[in-house]
């Protein structure tokens, strides 16, 4: 059978995940009346609720005889360690562009690495049926977009569909009829290449994903590039420097059919599985027969930039809502992250109940903290901070600098300049980019990012698109302001009440409802003023029997400010701590005791 392998490239929310769930159907995958979830590609809990993709996922359809296989890639380039490893396993690239909102970010993302790889590409403009599409139009940007990639001319001599991915048809003309995606299916046939590898040489395979399941154990998935594996053959595993790491058996041979990952006895060059039964081999070593002695080349991924510490939550609250709460479980955890997904670091520190681990940015730090979250964990976790290097040529000291898109209404390109700006954020391109909105271009040193993204919304009215991804290392820029208001924090143990939080509003806005449960040295909300309050929010009013003419006025709260996680990580500064649980999360300050806050202070100033 002929393979043939297929990434979908698409900014978040394009609707690439829907047109894999229309090309599932229309293929047979599922039976006339199985019953499918919506967006059934996107399996995990957070990726539905966020309505974007995280995990790189493999699923295949058959068509006339041949097998493809498609890849969802994410499309956030927080998730930049997915989609580089993927592109690697796939012989061609469908290019998903919304057919109203035309290239965006993390399109020039993505398809950056793939063009990179001399993949040629289809262009499917989708969502034509939305009453705003200009799908001729955006054709032609995503030509100058792919002219300004570097594309050389077989890879600019794209062919183009347009498509309705949750309708379910594409067309190549959309004066054509509109019934089905068959189109689509023969343009793949006909423009991606057969799946190469030498079916004869000796068996070899690149490790790209990895995943744990509660059977099998360990689970590797990537792309046969050469020859056969049958169900327990002997394998040997070799790291990038060709040395060896373990021999083993393939206990296991998947392959991904449909939805469903089957059993099978034996693979052949080209195609996409998972094997199972190899106990120390992770993603980019190379699985192979006995007798291959050099590694297949893998590509170098993205450095992380930020790093956060993640400890055991020792809160006077710890351990009433989770079910994991030592560091051993924690550590467990962490390092099974850091062996599965490469763009993340973890590393042990000073102290035995925390962990620094390193990502590639805030959204993909919090994600592995809402999924541990879910899972019983509780943890302390740290505000980000930026990781440094220095230049071995000059020995100066170098930080992150993030290459950061905008696309805003042009009444607000004012002020996200000016914001920015004070954030040592230098301006490189602004143009229009058509109903009546700017797009900016800025290198802004990573630091300078850390809790903008609320700020940004807020100042662009939630109609702000802002996208970044790493562009180098490069001198300090200088120092970047902070959060300039202090914090109330509590002085006592209990439940707080409306009486409290009442007389306490004059003094700043609250982060807690009344019935929450407080402890001495959390942070119930922020202060007008730039110094921290110390307060009590658990006092009750005194009950008397003297009687006055005037009823008592009825306690009005006003609405407290929610702090979801991501904007608890950024708000925090480098004494405070987010205490996350499964059903919490709260701000604290690091040292609990006032008395151990002010001599840290003092000693901070004496140094």
């Amino acid at each position: 059978m002929n393979y043939r392998n297929i990434a979908i490239i698409a900014h978040v929310d394009h609707g690439k995940t829907t047109l894999v769930d229309q090309l599932l159907r229309q293929s047979g995958a599922f039976r006339a009346n199985q019953q499918v979830a919506e967006r059934a590609m996107d399996s995990n809990d957070l990726e539905r609720e966020r309505g974007i993709t995280i995990l790189a996922k493999c699923t295949s359809v058959a068509w006339r005889g041949e097998r493809i296989n498609i890849v969802d890639t994410p499309g956030h380039a927080d998730f930049g360690g997915e989609v580089e490893r993927i592109l690697g396993m796939v012989d061609g690239a469908l290019v998903l562009v919304d057919a109203a909102e035309g290239p965006m970010p993390q399109t020039k993302f993505v398809t950056a690495k793939a063009l990179a790889r001399g993949l040629r590409p289809i262009v499917v403009i989708n969502k034509v049926d939305r009453p705003d599409a200009r799908p001729h139009e955006v054709h032609d940007l995503v030509f100058d977009l792919f002219a300004a990639l570097g594309a050389d001319e077989r890879q600019l001599d794209f062919p183009t569909l347009f498509a309705a991915g949750r309708e379910g048809w594409a067309v190549t003309d959309l004066a054509h009829p509109r019934k089905d995606l068959v189109a689509l299916y023969d343009l793949i046939l006909s423009h991606v290449p057969i799946a190469g590898g030498d079916p004869d040489a000796p068996f070899s395979m690149l490790a790209t994903t990895l995943e744990y399941d509660p059977y099998l154990g360990r689970v590797l998935t990537g792309r046969i590039h050469s020859g056969t594996l049958r169900l327990n053959m002997p394998l040997k595993a070799i790291n990038r420097e060709g040395a060896i790491l373990e021999q083993s058996r393939a206990t296991k041979v998947l392959a991904f059919r449909g939805l469903d990952r089957l059993p099978i006895e034996s693979a052949e060059a080209g195609d996409i599985i998972a094997i199972a039964g190899l106990e120390h081999t992770t993603v980019a070593d190379t699985i192979c027969d006995p007798l291959v002695e050099s590694p297949i080349p893998s590509s170098p991924i993205d450095p992380p930039t930020l790093a956060m510490t993640f400890s055991i939550n020792d809160s006077p609250l710890a351990g009433r809502s989770g079910s994991k709460v030592t560091s051993r479980m924690i550590r467990t955890r962490l390092m099974r992250e850091g062996e599965g997904n490469v763009a993340i670091r973890v590393s042990e520190t000073e102290s035995a109940d925390s962990f620094e681990v390193a990502g590639r940015g805030e959204l993909q730090l919090g994600v592995l903290i809402e999924t541990m979250r879910r899972e019983g964990f509780e943890l302390s976790i740290s505000r980000p901070r930026v990781i440094y290097r220095t230049d071995p040529a000059t020995g100066r000291r170098e930080e992150p600098i993030e290459e950061v898109q905008i696309d805003v209404d042009e009444e607000y390109a004012g002020v996200v300049m000016e914001k920015l700006g004070r954030r040592r954020g230098e301006l490189i391109d602004m143009r229009p980019s058509g109903a009546a909105k700017t797009r900016l271009i800025l290198l802004v040193p990573t630091r300078g990012l850390i809790g903008y993204h609320g700020e940004f919304l807020t100042d662009t009215r939630g109609t702000g698109v802002m996208s970044r991804l790493f562009h180098r290392y490069a001198p300090l820029k200088g120092t970047v302001e902070g959060r300039r208001n202090g914090v109330l924090v509590s002085n006592a143990d209990g439940v707080a009440v409306a009486y409290a939080l009442w007389y306490l509003e004059e003094r700043g806005s609250m982060f807690i409802s009344p019935g929450a449960a407080v402890y001495s040295g959390m942070i119930i909300g922020e202060h007008t003023r730039e110094n921290d309050l110390v307060v009590n929010p658990i006092k009750e009013k005194q009950l008397t029997n003297i009687r006055t003419t005037s009823k008592d006025e009825a306690i009005r709260l006003t609405p407290p400010r929610a702090m979801l996680l991501e904007a608890a990580i950024a708000y925090v500064e480098d004494d405070e701590l987010v205490e996350v649980t499964p059903n919490a999360i709260r701000l604290r300050k690091r040292l609990l005791d006032p008395h151990a806050r002010k001599r840290a202070a003092r000693a901070a100033e004496a140094a």
